[in-house]
């Protein structure tokens, strides 16, 4: 997720940015650093980096939907010994993502308090948004790549010499072209649409985006209420990039975005499909929702000017029976279920149903 930018001094480390435009519709800027992590990747100033356990660190937000997803496949692939975690608060300022829920607010394995530090150091004074998910080299601390779409796909093809025994196939090559289009329409109308509602500058851009994500998501009801998975009977990458908007959907997006059509709980084959898949082990042991909603809330300032955070929804119905069993399928396919969260990675208690205040392991 991007940060915006404020060419007012006055508010230049406020986390007050620029994401509405009076006027204009939210257009995502997508250029990423395209650097990528290979297994015969020899040459970093070509942006062929080699894949080598141990080497990189992946910082990802746990409130932002894109880096969400590179820790539940991280997760599913049981890639937890190759690519270290590390993980920013909640909220930014327009200049970077912090480390501040780490002690005294410095990444404990970079040592740095801004992700900031390691984009500059590559790309002195890099003109685009500091985001995550960023991959950045341990050795020299300079970022590697920030292109959150490929960096899942290469967890999942360059990095298969590290997976752990029984981690499922999230991106089946006969499956490939099919899902290139779903992944399209997902990210176009849903993934990011739910942001052109939110960000719109204008009634009309705000009515086109709002027609577009319902249409979407009514397709996507249609298409889950005869098959357990977006591709069918196992999970793949497609659904781990539906999910992780899914789950923010009733806390932030109805509401904050303005996606008020309906909730997603009014949504029979979605809801059950999202809740099938928050209860699978790797989805929503990842989700913390109190983190989500400091996020959106607090971060966007030009669309919620007094930054209150809503207590509400009540989240205990994520834990509700789906009863998507009955569609059959299986989902790791051949594969099994991941091992239990570390401890060192574990939602907060009381960020999550999942993981009460009670909690005796915590």
């Amino acid at each position: 997720m991007s940060q915006a930018t404020s060419t007012d001094q006055s508010t230049a480390f406020s986390t007050r940015g620029a994401y509405v435009h009076t006027g204009e519709e939210f257009n995502r800027d997508t250029n990423y650093i395209e650097d990528r992590i290979l297994r015969d990747g020899d040459n970093p100033q070509a942006g062929e980096w080699p894949v080598e356990a141990g080497r990189y660190r992946l910082i990802a937000a746990r409130a932002c939907p894109w880096a969400n997803r590179t820790i539940i496949v991280r997760r599913l692939l049981g890639l937890e010994d190759a690519i270290s975690l590390g993980l920013p608060g909640p909220t930014h300022d327009v200049r970077s993502w912090t480390f501040d829920l780490d002690e005294d607010g410095r990444d404990p394995v970079l040592g740095i308090e801004r992700l900031q530090q390691a984009y500059f150091k590559r790309f002195p004074g890099y003109p685009r948004g500091i985001t995550v998910p960023a991959i950045v080299d341990v050795p020299s601390g300079v970022v590697v790549t920030n292109n959150f779409a490929q960096i899942t796909l290469d967890f999942s093809t360059e990095w298969s010499g590290h997976h752990r025994d029984g981690a499922p196939d999230l991106y089946p090559e006969h499956l490939r072209g099919e899902m290139a289009a779903v992944n399209k329409r997902v990210f176009t109308e849903v993934n990011n649409g739910v942001y052109r509602c939110g960000f719109a500058g204008s009634q009309d851009a705000y009515n086109n985006a709002y027609d577009r994500l319902w249409t979407a998501l009514d397709w996507l009801e249609e298409r889950l209420a005869g098959q357990r998975y977006l591709m069918g009977e196992t999970i793949t990458e497609a659904d781990v990039r539906l999910f992780t908007t899914l789950v923010r959907f009733d806390p932030v997006y109805h509401g904050h975005f303005k996606c008020n059509r309906s909730k997603l709980t009014e949504l029979p084959a979605l809801w059950a499909y999202a809740r099938d898949l928050f209860q699978t082990p790797g989805f929503g042991d990842t989700v913390d929702f109190v983190q989500i909603k400091q996020h959106y809330y607090i971060v966007h300032e030009d669309v919620n000017p007094t930054q209150i955070v809503p207590q509400g929804p009540d989240l205990a119905n994520w834990l509700e029976p789906h009863g998507r069993e009955a569609l059959g399928g299986r989902p790791f396919g051949s594969g099994t279920a991941p091992d239990p969260v570390r401890p060192g990675e574990r939602v907060t208690a009381g960020h999550n149903p999942l993981y009460p205040v009670q909690d005796p392991a915590r």
